[in-house]
This record gives structure tokens, C-alpha cells and sequence, in this order.
């Protein structure tokens, strides 16, 4: 997905053209989520790009995405650009054994 939302429309009040722009992108994600993961992957993940504008977007994590947007609207941003892209990924497996990096027991009372 690739979109600038702009929040300055006029007729709209722009509390409710944010709302409308983290509703989408809220579904977006949700339904990526759903599709059929491909062969030997866990789980997916996302690459997202975040800016005022396309040639500005920087890589952001998925998790502060929706606050990058709060703070751009506190800053007084007229409009922002998000791009979202979804990846199929694995696990780690996990450490042998039951031990933490110190080499203690996990499982030991």
C-alpha cells in the first residue's frame, strides 16, 4: 500500500480525515494478515515507510507508525505519506536446553 493522506480538505473536519486515514491503515494491515501464508513461513511482517511526502519517507517500525502519524498531526503536518509492505517470515528456533545467556537453569525452581 502506498498513499498520502491529506488532512486539510475542505468540508471535512480534519479530525475525522485523520481517523479515516488510522481506520485505514488499520484495515490494511488486518487484512494482509489474513491471507494464506506461503509454505515454511510463521508469521507476517511489515516493512513500512513513513514521511510527509514520498521522497522523504524514512523506514519506521511497524509498531510506531500510528504515533509517527499522532505526532505529525500535533506538529501541525498537512499531509503524510505511508507505505506498507508486506513479507512472509520465520522464527528462530528457539535455544536448546532452557538456558538463558548466563547459563542458568530456566526451569529450575
Amino acid at each position: 500500500m502506498k498513499k498520502t493522506y491529506r488532512l486539510r480538505i475542505e468540508g471535512k473536519h480534519p479530525d475525522r480525515l485523520l481517523d479515516a486515514a488510522k481506520h485505514d491503515i488499520r484495515k490494511y494491515i488486518r487484512r494482509e494478515r489474513r491471507k494464506t501464508l506461503p509454505a515454511g513461513a510463521d508469521y507476517w511482517d511489515f516493512d513500512t515507510l513513513f514521511g510527509t511526502e514520498e521522497a522523504t519517507a524514512a523506514v519506521l517500525p511497524p509498531a510506531e507508525l500510528l504515533r509517527a502519524v499522532d505526532a505529525l498531526v500535533a506538529a501541525g503536518g498537512e499531509q503524510f505519506y505511508v507505505e506498507i509492505r508486506s513479507r512472509a517470515c520465520t522464527r528462530p528456533p528457539r535455544a536448546k536446553g532452557g538456558q538463558d545467556e548466563s547459563g542458568h537453569d530456566l526451569f529450575e525452581d
